[in-house]
This record gives structure tokens, C-alpha cells and sequence, in this order.
């Protein structure tokens, strides 16, 4: 019996589009599940946690050892990076061991095949071509690109002319072992090294989907890399004892703590994009707009745009939160505390990634921590933090004329976030049903999500558009074939 058109049906009275509303509600009703699960993000941070008490006691360990030494705190580079292990690890194990990603279908591997060494050798040798080139390709691009070789990203290069030689060597049976389990062992770095060694037919959709993702870890994993020891070292050294009453020093230095396992946590998504822990990059954003939006915020791309003296430079005379409350105790507490929150939530909106987080990528759908509220956490709590931290309505010079530039400006920058937010909902929407399904449930039930798309659809109404619910995801569906819903596309 055809439900829709019998009378006693619910929905039988309905016309067609009354219909394909109340489906798509129906469908809604559910928030999808996270691929990843808050205990990955949290494991991480733990680790993370234990390195860091490690580091800071080191000298009263060293005493209660006996050992001579004045070495102090642990808090040079070194440290920094033994630090994205101590995170690294815990979320691996967590998410072989509790989630059993190494299982899931969406990983492209079947441990029951184990194919024979001589059935997957060639395929191997063909990938690991195209994977060494690659790699040649980009360390030809840092050594041409001289911002690489001063200041902070001189640490990066450090580390990567280091770890070549251990990738070379191990890259060679990881491909071999893993090419024995992979459904479909002629990824796209298969067709990259088909394509240059000549000897099979190889299809140029995989080779850009190869390239994508490779100038994705190699442009963002070397600025991760180079803004490691900063935050770690102001961390480890700190005094929180020294500062606990005073609600500026000690919300600075809490703000500096989050921050800090912001890049943590991030950095090792971008180094760990291993196809067993279902963290691999499944697609990079293929739309232009995407790339522009999200290169936009990063060096060297933002220098001359974004920094001191730039075109949307936002602080001409200003002088932060605390100057203007100096003296009224209070207030301090309440405004540190209130800076503190969205730094939290901007760092929870990494986290909760787990080994997932990178910019511009999908790599599964995320649906739980801030997620459940608002489909950009991290970039809503990220320009709101610089509103309430820089104050630009509020200028030293008196001038309204300053006050009303470094307002328009810093709206600029926010309207920038808000493109490269649409253009990651526009890659997930075409990649995943299940973000799909994520998009429409937001709609109608996300905390902060929902009111503002109702308000959108007020406003369409109000100046004669219509939008119903659901409909921008449904148009994007059929409409687009191309990025993060928390698809593991990461606010950074």
C-alpha cells in the first residue's frame, strides 16, 4: 500500500512539499554518532598532562634520584616534541583498543585478506615512487621558500631534515604491509607513481586527491611544527603559584595552557594520518574557495593582511581588556574568567578531534563535544575571543574614526571565517550522507545553530525569499560535487 497517498496515513492529507518536509524532520530527529569518541580526545590529553608534570618536576626527580644536575625544567624543543608522542599514544591505543577503528569498513582494510608478498610487491614499489617523489616535491618547495628557513618554521626544518631518513626506511614496509590488507591498494598515490613511471594506466581524479591531501600535511604540519616549543616552554616554566591572585597574569597564562593543547592535539593530527586508525585523509577540499578562505589565515599568506599594520589590521590605539578595567577588581576576575571560557572552547573544538584534526580535509564525521552545539565551535569561539580580548570599539586616541576602523576590519576578518566555514560544509555536504544528516539534524535542534537558521529563514520570508528547513542541505546534496563538519575539517 502506497502510505503516502492513503488518507489514514499521517501525511496522506499533505501535499508533496508538506510531505518532504515532514520526512526530512522525521529524518532529523536523531543526531548522528560521532566517528570519533570523546575518550580518544580525552586519552590525549592525559598523556599530554602526565608529559608536562614530567618536564616540570624533572629537577625534584632528579634530586630524589640522586643525580647531579642543573638542568632544570624540560621545557626546550626537544621536550616539545616528545610531548605530541605523550599524546599521540594514548589516543592510538584508545582508538585500536575501546573504539576498534581498526576495524571499521570506512579504514579501506580487511585483515582477513593478507594477501601473499608477491601478489601486492609490484603495486607496493609503484606507491612507494610516488610517495618518495612526493616527498622530494616538497622538500624542493620548503628549500625554494625562504620564510621556512628563519625564525620559528627554522625549527620545522629542523625536524623534518631529521625524520626524511627514518620515512624513507619505514615507509618501505608499512606500504608493503599495508598494501596486503587494503581493499583497494591502488590509492592515489598509486596512480601518482603509475603515473610517473609510465608502465600503467593511472587516472588523474586519484593523482589530484593525492596532491591534495600531501600539500595539506606539508603546508600546515611545518607551521604546526614551528609554533610547538613557544607554548609548551611558557607553559612548563610558568609559576602559577606566584599568580594566583592576579586575574590578568594568571587568565594569560590559563589561556596560554589551552592554547598550547590546541597545537598539540592538532599537530598530531596533521603527523599522524594513518589508514589502521581510520584517521587517513579521506578527501581534501577541492573547491577553490575553501583553499582561498583557510590560506588566507595562515603565514606567509596572511602577512601583509592580517598582522601588525596590515590591511585589516584591527588594533590601531587599542589597549586590550585589561587596561580598561584596571582597578576594578571584579570586573577583572569576570573578564579573565569569560576569555578563558572560549579559549576552552576553542580548544575542546580540537580536541575532541582526537588524531583527526586537519585543516581543509574530510576524514570522518564529528558530531559530539561542542559539535553537538553549533557546527563551528571553534571559529565562533575564536572571533568572539578577539572582540572581547582586543576590544577595538575601544580606542586610546579618543578617535571614532578608529574605533569604527578597527571594527569594520575585525568584521572583515570575521566574514573571512564565515566564507571558509561555507566552504567546508559545502565539500562535507557532497562527500558524506552522514554529514548530510549531521547538517539537517542541526537545523532543527542545535543550540545555537538552530535559532540562527531560523532567524535566517525569518528573514528570507520577510524579504520574500523561501527557505524552508533542511533546504540549503538538501540543494548543496544534489548540487555539489566537490570539506569539515567536523568532518575532521578543523577550525584553526
Amino acid at each position: 500500500m502506497d502510505h503516502a497517498n492513503d488518507p489514514a496515513s499521517p501525511s496522506g492529507d499533505l501535499p508533496a512539499h508538506g510531505r518532504a518536509a515532514a520526512a526530512h524532520k522525521a529524518a532529523s530527529a536523531a543526531l548522528p554518532p560521532s566517528d570519533v569518541s570523546a575518550g580518544v580526545g580525552i586519552a590525549g590529553l592525559l598523556g599530554l598532562a602526565a608529559w608536562i608534570l614530567f618536564c616540570r618536576t624533572f629537577p625534584l626527580i632528579e634530586d630524589g634520584l640522586g643525580l647531579p644536575s642543573d638542568r632544570g625544567v624540560l621545557s626546550g624543543p626537544n621536550a616539545a616534541l616528545m610531548a605530541i608522542v605523550f599524546a599521540a599514544a594514548p589516543m592510538a591505543i584508545w582508538s585500536v583498543l575501546v573504539d576498534r577503528v581498526h576495524l571499521r569498513a570506512s579504514t579501506g582494510l580487511d585483515w582477513s585478506l593478507k594477501r601473499p608478498l608477491a601478489e601486492v610487491l609490484s603495486i607496493s614499489i609503484t606507491k612507494i615512487a610516488g610517495l618518495w617523489v612526493t616527498w622530494a616535491i616538497l622538500a624542493a618547495f620548503y628549500a625554494v621558500c625562504r620564510w621556512y628557513w628563519g625564525g620559528d618554521y627554522l625549527f620545522a626544518m629542523n625536524v623534518l631534515s631529521v625524520a626524511i631518513v627514518p620515512m624513507i626506511v619505514l615507509s618501505v614496509p608499512y606500504t608493503i604491509w599495508l598494501d596486503r590488507f587494503m581493499v583497494d591498494p591502488r590509492d592515489g598515490t598509486w596512480h601518482f607513481g603509475a603515473m610517473l613511471i609510465g608502465r600503467e594506466q593511472f587516472l588523474p581524479e586519484p593523482v589530484k586527491k593525492h596532491w591534495r591531501a600531501w600539500i595539506i600535511k606539508g603546508f600546515f604540519g611545518a607551521f604546526m611544527i614551528s609554533i610547538l616549543p613557544g607554548g609548551f616552554a611558557y607553559v612548563v616554566e610558568s609559576d602559577p603559584a606566584a599568580i594566583l591572585d592576579n586575574p590578568v597574569e594568571l587568565g594569560v597564562l590559563l589561556i596560554n595552557l589551552l592554547f598550547m593543547i590546541d597545537v598539540m592535539i592538532g599537530t598530531v593530527g596533521y603527523l599522524f594520518t594513518l589508514r589502521p586508525l581510520d584517521a587517513h585523509i579521506r578527501s581534501g577540499n577541492p573547491l577553490l574557495a575553501g583553499w582561498l578562505a583557510a590560506l588566507l589565515c595562515y603565514p606567509p599568506f596572511n602577512w601583509g593582511i592580517l598582522g601588525n599594520g596590515s590591511v585589516l589590521w584591527y588594533e590601531e590605539n587599542t589597549a586590550k581588556w585589561d587596561y580598561w578595567m584596571a582597578g576594578n577588581e571584579p570586573m577583572l576576575w569576570a573578564w579573565a574568567a569569560w576569555l578563558v571560557v572560549l579559549t576552552a572552547i576553542y580548544a575542546w573544538a580540537t580536541f575532541i578531534f582526537g588524531i583527526r584534526f586537519s585543516n581543509l580535509t574530510y576524514r570522518g564525521v564529528i558530531t559530539n563535544g561542542p559539535y553537538r552545539y553549533t557546527r563551528h565551535p571553534a571559529y565562533l569561539s575564536k572571533n568572539l575571543y578577539w572582540w572581547c580580548i582586543f576590544m577595538p570599539f575601544l580606542v586610546t586616541s579618543g578617535s571614532p574614526v578608529d574605533a569604527l576602523r578597527n571594527c569594520f576590519f575585525l568584521a572583515v576578518v570575521n566574514a573571512i571565517y564565515f566564507w571558509r566555514a561555507k566552504t567546508e560544509e559545502a565539500h562535507l555536504l557532497a562527500e558524506d550522507p552522514k554529514y548530510r544528516d549531521y547538517h539537517a539534524w542541526m537545523e532543527e535542534n542545535g543550540l545555537i545553530t538552530a535559532p540562527l537558521c531560523r532567524l535566517k529563514r525569518r528573514i528570507a520570508r520577510r524579504f520574500g525569499g523561501v527557505a524552508p528547513a533542511g533546504a540549503g542541505s538538501q540543494r548543496q546534496q544534489g548540487g555539489i560535487r566537490g570539506d569539515r563538519a567536523v568532518a575532521a575539517e578543523p577550525a584553526e
